[in-house]
């Protein structure tokens, strides 16, 4: 029996009571309005809910006497043990070892599937993260909203999301300028520019462009920089997008700030343009002193924006504001920014623009401020000098090693990695923990099929040791957990559920056979632990999956 069903069962149980005690008062209850939750101790059940108290003074009755009620009609229940009555109204359930363990064939079966959700179905996100900035290598702060950013991604996909994964390139503005003049000048022999880009990557990109175009240096100053500029920043690019691949991070979109500012073919405004002139639609631009503002006050910012200043440029503002209103046009409803750091200051622009453009600040824009990172022991980049490259931590620690630490915290925790833990085998490496209790899986599975053990018998009233309820519990869990991890954006969950599933089933492991001792024969019991075995493998390497990990079969 899964949490749902019994969830179901309960709601068939309180429905009558509640409406015979108060007509109308089970009017709009669903089961999703009896949450049940797993005892700390097990001593007390398999799940506990506390619908009598939500619900006592509802439909007129005293919680633990409609508990009570609750508890007799329930305890009639197909799958269900024993319901016992605890406190001021708690209902502990105990399921019966044939319910319980039907789990595992449904795990099975479900295969890839299972876990998956419909919590989220509905939603339309538009997801960004990482957007680092295409000139130069991507350092560990990278490496963070990185990792982060895809496992969110994956959850919320898992959990019946419409979901489109981007990063945005800021590749307009003062900075490109200077990154074509670095190259330009190191393809030149000349030194750095003072506001220059520093670092041999910039020597690395020189030579790179010197080969597409030898004759670069005969070209007219404009279009030599243009030139250098352009095949850089196209080479970079597609290095970052190239470690992005390596480090198992797919994006959907690579959106060009270029694009925002673009005319049309015919002198069209630019979707910059269009910004300003929506917004003033919405009736919150004004002109003052010779710029355009946008009065963000109104929505919660500590001052009004300029969106064009006195000279006709615009501000970065006014590029946000396109973005945004590029993703609606797109059909995002929903909109999440990963941001570092650095840019908390960039919430309340942010909230307040979607107000201006007529959206809900408090619904339809979540903006996510993820906490510094640091690595024992790192050393700078050799390319770049004063950053830790996202390539060089995957060299060193691994993809799998480094994408799970770093999606195994919350984003608003400050995070230091310690590598001589993350490259031990031993238990003491959380990742190389739950990998090893797959990889366990499946040697119990080699094993059992070289004893003649299959999954052709599935008696689960069979499977009554402590261990196993346990196990079963928890794995009755997963679906929950990775709903849960969606609803609040926090993958760590899932990590840490991993944890706790693997320990479970290492117990397990020490406790029970799947493959029968000696000259024992194969029983019904062996056959279906195989069932509990191959159950755990499926929800280990469903979760790892979530993370973006690997789940080796073997260590």
């Amino acid at each position: 029996m899964t949490p749902d069903a019994l969830a179901e069962a309960l709601l068939a149980v309180i429905a009558p009571l509640a409406e015979a005690r108060r007509e109308g008062s089970s009017a709009g209850l669903s089961a999703a309005d009896l949450p049940l939750e797993r005892p700390r101790n097990r001593d007390h059940g398999d799940w506990a809910s506390n619908a009598a108290l939500k619900l006592g003074k509802a439909v007129g009755a005293n919680p633990r006497e409609f508990a009570q009620e609750i508890a007799d009609a329930l305890a009639q229940a197909d799958g269900v043990a024993s319901v016992e009555v605890a406190g001021p109204g708690f209902i502990n359930i105990r399921l019966d070892a044939a319910a319980a363990g039907a789990l595992a064939k449904t795990i099975v079966e479900a295969g890839a599937a299972y876990g998956t959700n419909e919590t989220q179905r509905g939603q339309s996100i538009n997801l960004e993260f990482v957007s680092a900035n295409p000139t130069g290598p991507m350092h560990i702060g990278h490496t963070r909203w990185a990792a982060l950013g895809d496992a969110i991604a994956r959850v919320l996909l898992a959990s019946g999301a419409t979901l489109v994964r981007e990063f945005y390139i800021n590749d307009a503005g003062a900075q490109m300028e200077r990154f074509g003049r670095s190259v330009l000048a190191s393809i030149a022999g000349e030194p750095t520019p003072e506001d220059g880009y520093p670092g041999s990557y910039i020597d690395d990109l020189a030579r790179r462009v010197v080969a597409e175009v030898p004759g670069i240096l005969d070209l007219p100053a404009d279009e030599r920089l243009h030139e250098a500029q352009d095949r850089a920043y196209a080479l970079q690019l597609a290095d970052l997008q190239a470690s992005l691949q390596k480090f198992n991070v797919h994006f959907d979109v690579f959106f060009s700030e270029r694009t925002l500012h673009a005319k049309g073919p015919n002198g069209e405004p630019s979707l910059v343009d269009e910004a300003v002139e929506r917004l003033r639609e919405q009736g919150h631009v004004f002109d003052q002193d010779g710029a355009v503002w946008v009065r963000t006050t109104d929505f919660g910012d500590d001052k009004d924006r300029v969106i064009r200043r006195t000279n006709g440029e615009y501000t970065y503002f006014a590029a946000d504001a396109a973005y945004y209103l590029n993703k609606s046009d797109r059909g995002y409803a929903h909109k999440i920014y990963l941001l570092g750091a650095d840019h908390h200051g960039y919430v309340h622009r942010l909230k307040a623009l979607a107000g201006a453009a007529g959206d809900d600040p408090e619904k339809d824009i979540e903006v996510l401020i993820g906490q510094l990172v640091s690595v024992n022991g790192a050393r700078l980049s050799k390319r770049a000098g004063n950053i830790i490259e996202l390539d060089d931590l995957r060299d060193w620690l691994g993809t799998d090693a480094l994408r799970y630490s770093l999606a195994r915290y919350p984003a608003d925790s400050p995070l230091t990695l310690d590598p001589e833990i993350l490259t031990k085998r031993t238990n003491d490496n959380p990742v190389f923990y739950v990998q090893y209790a797959h990889a366990r899986t499946h040697n119990v599975a080699r094993n059992a099929a070289d004893s003649g053990v299959d999954r052709s018998a599935f008696a689960p009233e069979l499977l009554t040791d402590e261990t196993e309820s346990a196990l079963l519990g928890a794995l009755q869990e997963f679906p929950r957990i990775v709903a849960f991890a969606a609803e609040v954006r926090e993958p760590h969950r899932v990590a840490r559920y991993l944890e706790e599933l693997a320990s479970l089933y290492h117990r397990w492991y020490d406790s029970c056979r799947v493959t029968p001792l000696g000259d024992e024969p194969v029983t019904d019991l062996h056959r279906t632990r195989l069932w509990l075995n191959d159950a755990t493998g499926q929800v280990l390497r469903n979760g790892l999956d979530l993370l973006g990990v690997s789940a080796p079969e073997r260590m």
